[in-house]
């Protein structure tokens, strides 16, 4: 496991009140770096973000609505957020009921910056 990548999303649950976990994996659902609890499997998370994060795409196309920057999925225990990470990864993040959207939204970009430079120094 990249360290570099754990580093970061460790980083996130500390900046943001209410992440419960994270984990980034390439955009055809391979998993790369993963920080959720056990309960959740990490390997097949990845998987289905990357179909939703696929069919995102598709529908901000059809609706002329420019690049995607994420999907948000809430559920009556707290919600997931997709993020993609450039054209080549994703970033998937777990919250509880008491999320902070708007810190997370906001704390997101310079992660997904960094999530981005670290994959792509190590190709």
């Amino acid at each position: 496991m990249n360290n570099a990548l754990t580093a970061e999303m460790l980083g996130l649950r500390k900046r943001v009140v209410g992440v419960t976990g994270s984990l980034v994996a390439t955009i055809d659902g391979l998993l790369v770096a993963s920080d959720t609890e056990e309960s959740v499997a990490a390997d097949h998370l990845a998987a289905v973000a990357a179909a939703g994060l696929s069919i995102a795409r598709r529908t901000v196309e059809v609706t002329d609505r420019g690049a995607l920057l994420q999907t948000m999925i809430q559920g009556r225990k707290g919600c997931t957020a997709v993020y993609a990470v450039g054209d080549m990864a994703l970033m998937v993040v777990l919250g509880d009921e008491g999320l902070d959207v708007g810190s997370l939204h906001g704390q997101s970009r310079p992660a997904l910056e960094r999530i981005g430079s670290i994959l792509t120094e190590g190709e």
